[in-house]
């Protein structure tokens, strides 16, 4: 059995249920603030989930590398290692509000320290991806394939600390997410990510903090959810919000798992501009042929999980189709997922976020232009790198405009 907190505080308590489901029940007493997710409001009966875990516990559930580090480190002696197993690792350090601990412990994270400037400074390799690995795979409740961990860096603290900043006693958690790549399978991803977010950023969407390793082989993200007291924000993707699985990502459309759940979820004086963010963010995706934009890559963000809800910032955005060349979009859009018409994209602006025509054009020339920019930007990078020239060549020849 594990216990749930939410904001430092005790919500509830999770265990297997029947031979694969699982049941979470709250505290007696627990006031809505401790609501694990805007989906499951605070009550007294149980939530019970069929099969696994209920998608706002499975959301930060480790894949790919990091997920079987974990299971040669910590599976049982039967060989048993599921997914309630995995949460009991690495449930102390998530991305969001939500931590787990055992039904008799008490709440404290611990986060190894590790320098940033380290990481894009030195040329470590396969060295480096290997050391952090093993030194924070245990610290990383992050999903996604994408070999990829959470640190704590020794600057950001120390600064804080210098600054006299008023941090949460239990302040010791994680403060970046570090992304690798595979060479073999997907050269040059840490760059790809780097140049499309670049691309975002240049669009005027809201893009955390990013940089890249001097040799290319990681990515250093700012965590989004992070206070300046080191507590954290609520986070909660798509599938959560479309009540599904993780396996279940590539399910849905644009125009209902992503637009609708918006207009159900999103809250906030700022709704009508971040609608039009999301507009660009779907344009986006689709100009830099991201065939992987499924409902996990997009999010909601909130200080109080009963208040305002906003769109989360871009994260995790690249270009697929240099590794799939038939790569399509991962949603559907007009019932379909082959890459949209810009007649299309305005169709999708104008009758399921009601924008008139004008605005519509506005903002996918404002795409165009971003992108445009971005292949000057990746241009210079390219004539100093040479070994992102392959990747980076592709990309801008697999880049398209977006307005009529």
């Amino acid at each position: 059995m594990i216990k749930a907190w939410t904001d430092g505080a005790e919500a509830g308590l999770l265990d297997r249920r029947g031979e694969r489901g699982s049941t979470f029940v709250y505290m007696p007493g627990s006031v809505p603030e401790r609501s694990v997710s805007v989906t499951m409001p605070v009550r007294t009966a149980s939530w019970n989930t069929a099969y696994g875990l209920a998608p706002i516990f499975e959301m930060n559930l480790p894949e790919g590398a990091l997920r079987e580090r974990l299971r040669l480190r910590f599976a049982k002696p039967s060989g048993t290692f599921d997914e309630l197993d995995v949460l009991a690792v690495v449930g102390r350090s998530q991305v969001g509000r939500i931590r787990y601990t055992g039904q008799a412990e008490q709440l404290h994270e611990s986060v190894p320290f590790q320098s940033v400037d380290e990481i894009l400074a030195q040329r470590r390799g396969g060295e480096l991806y290997r050391y952090l690995l093993d030194e924070f795979a245990q610290h990383s409740g992050i999903s996604g394939v994408q070999p990829k961990v959470l640190i704590r860096d020794t600057e950001h603290s120390n600064a804080l600390k210098a600054a006299k900043v008023r941090l949460s006693q239990s302040f010791q958690g994680a403060t970046h997410i570090v992304k690798f790549w595979e060479p073999d399978e997907f050269p040059q991803l840490a760059a790809n990510e780097y140049f499309c977010l670049q691309a975002a950023e240049n669009c005027d969407l809201n893009v955390p903090r990013y940089r890249l390793a001097e040799d290319g082989m990681a990515l250093v993200v700012d965590r989004f959810d992070l206070r300046p007291d080191g507590t954290y924000c609520g986070f909660e993707d798509f599938c959560v919000l479309n009540a599904k699985r993780s396996a279940d990502k590539y399910m849905g459309s644009y125009e209902t798992a992503i637009i609708r759940r918006f207009e159900e979820y999103g809250r906030s004086n700022l709704i009508h501009e971040e609608q039009e963010h999301l507009f660009m963010l779907i344009a986006l995706n689709c100009a830099l042929r991201n065939g992987d934009a499924h409902l996990k890559n997009f999010g909601i963000i909130y200080d109080d999980v009963n208040g305002d809800a906003h769109l989360a910032p871009v994260y995790d955005l690249i270009t697929t189709t240099v590794y799939l060349e038939q790569d399509q979009m991962a949603l559907t859009l007009n019932g379909s997922k082959r890459w949209p018409s810009s007649q299309q994209l305005s169709a999708l602006g104008e009758k399921r976020l009601h924008l008139p025509p004008s605005r519509v054009l506005h903002l996918l020339q404002r795409v165009d232009e971003a992108v445009d920019f971005t292949r000057k930007q990746m241009g210079r990078y390219i004539s100093d790198h040479a070994e992102f020239a392959d990747i980076g060549n592709l990309m801008l020849q697999h880049w398209q405009r977006v307005a009529s």
